[in-house]
């Protein structure tokens, strides 16, 4: 049975899971479906076609489901937002739907998105990503799995931030991330300075795969090649790991260009 708060309020229509727990003066809409052992805090508002799975927290005053605030949004549009398992909502946080029939925003399974941070239409989280407090996303931003973004960062319509990437705070994020590498900020401009070498080491990646991902930093910031030659460079001087191969992918594929 849910735990439902007398102050709550849970409309007709909604599912909440076993042992779902709605707090004081939350409000959970009547399109809302809301996985097993799920905790909805005290004021929260999980509105519009939401879906969210298994054992979240939803921390107080956090806004799910909201109506995007793109002007190209048309009433009567129907979109979603999608959350995984385990995923946590800290106070404050805004989740908005979709802009046009049947998009959907997307935080994956197991993200911490932290206090007032926001995420805007069609935003996608994969897995394991972390947002520090106050980080704004635009529309149709990508975060990659296991992604880490410093507080108070903000990031520019449509890019990508690479997987096992880590961005320090207050990052104006305007281009393309690559993965596996550091990304802080110098005079203003988004910059790439080296490879996430404690963040591939405490998740198991291999010593040899990091070398190599050093080695392809070098080719591509520091030896004075354009990117074109550096990538070739990459592509037949370093072994074809899966993530050197994932990280050249990248930096073929961007359609922002890559910082």
């Amino acid at each position: 049975m849910a735990k439902i708060h007398p102050t709550a309020i849970v409309e007709d229509g909604a599912v909440l899971g076993e042992d779902v727990s709605v707090a004081a003066y939350a409000h959970v809409g009547p399109f809302a479906r809301i996985g097993s052992g799920t905790a909805i805090g005290q004021g929260a508002i999980i509105d519009g076609h939401t879906t969210i799975g298994e054992k979240c927290q939803i921390f107080p005053y956090a806004l799910i489901g909201m109506k995007t605030q793109d002007l190209k949004y048309q009433e009567g549009s129907i979109s979603h937002v999608a959350i995984g398992d385990r995923t946590v909502i800290r106070e404050f946080a805004t989740v908005h739907l979709g802009t046009k029939d049947g998009e959907k925003t997307i935080i994956g399974s197991d993200c911490l998105f932290m206090a007032y941070c926001h995420a805007a239409h069609g935003v996608i989280l994969g897995d394991h990503v972390i947002c520090s407090n106050g980080v704004q996303l635009a529309g149709d931003v990508h975060l990659q799995d296991y992604a880490i973004v410093g507080g108070c960062c903000a990031a520019h319509q449509f890019v990508t931030v690479g997987q096992h990437s880590m961005t320090g705070g207050m990052v104006k994020i305007r281009q393309d991330s690559p993965p596996y590498m550091l990304i802080d900020e110098e005079a203003g401009d988004q910059k790439v300075i080296g490879v996430n070498i404690v963040g591939l080491t405490r998740r198991g990646f291999k010593k040899e795969v990091i070398q190599a991902l050093k080695e392809a930093h070098r080719f591509i910031y520091r030896s004075g090649l354009n990117r074109t030659q550096a990538l070739d460079r990459v592509e037949h001087d370093i072994e074809q790991f899966p993530e050197v191969v994932s990280l050249i992918d990248f930096y073929r594929h961007s359609t922002r260009g890559v910082c």
